[in-house]
């Protein structure tokens, strides 16, 4: 059987691994994963540059705006001549445009970006959601990081916010409901590696595909 395009996009908890398992499941097909490349390549697509795309990142982060209103994806993207045109709404805009191109040119995994939401028109596209219980996520992220327990805590919990409030702003829906993934991954029952293979043989069992055919 030729190859068939697909796309897994992951969805994940701070400390969960799913960067790990992203990466691993990528490796094993032989195609790009893609995390903050899509920055780069989004500031290539437009011609704003990766800096104003990384600044529009980090203010997010910091904005109330999420707490109070929604401004959900659909497809739009301002022209040049507009004063809007670098607002973060068209910064999303222009990264959610160079997911659907490459998604109908080449097969990938992708983490984060509300990915799964943007493609969800698409065939052959599975939407993953990694987490793990709390506590793994502190200590895997002190270990990561090599910082205390308190600021693991922290540093959790605000990434974790910030996801769910940047998730909830572009699609209107809620970031850990499990009807917005075809599956659901707990990383404290499953090591890394036994959740690489639990999607390769979801993508065997759902569409047929198998590493085999894109590994020459």
């Amino acid at each position: 059987m030729g190859e068939k395009k697909f796309v897994v996009a992951l969805t994940r908890t701070c400390g969960s691994g799913a960067t790990y398992i992203g990466r691993k499941l990528a490796e094993e097909f032989g195609i790009d994963f893609y995390d903050k490349k899509i920055l780069r390549l989004a500031s290539d697509d437009s011609g704003i540059s990766e800096e104003l795309f990384a600044k529009a990142d980090e203010t997010m982060k910091k904005s109330l705006l999420y707490k109070v209103t929604t401004k959900v994806y659909e497809g739009e993207i301002i022209p040049p001549e507009s004063p809007d045109f670098t607002k973060n709404d068209n910064l999303f805009a222009f990264q959610a445009k160079v997911l659907k191109e490459l998604a109908e040119t080449e097969s990938f995994v992708c983490i984060g970006r509300g990915a799964n939401y943007i493609l969800r028109d698409f065939p052959n596209v599975v939407s993953v959601f990694v987490y793990a219980p709390l506590e793994q996520c502190i200590r895997t992220e002190m270990e990561r990081l090599g910082i205390s327990r308190k600021e693991a805590e922290k540093h959790v919990n605000e990434q974790d916010k910030y996801r769910r409030e940047y998730y909830r702003y572009h699609t209107g829906k809620e970031w850990e409901s499990p009807y917005n993934y075809d599956i659901c991954l707990n990383t404290g029952e499953l090591d890394y590696d036994r959740c690489v293979a639990m999607i390769e043989e979801y993508l065997k069992i759902r569409y047929g595909i198998v590493k085999e055919d894109y590994v020459k």
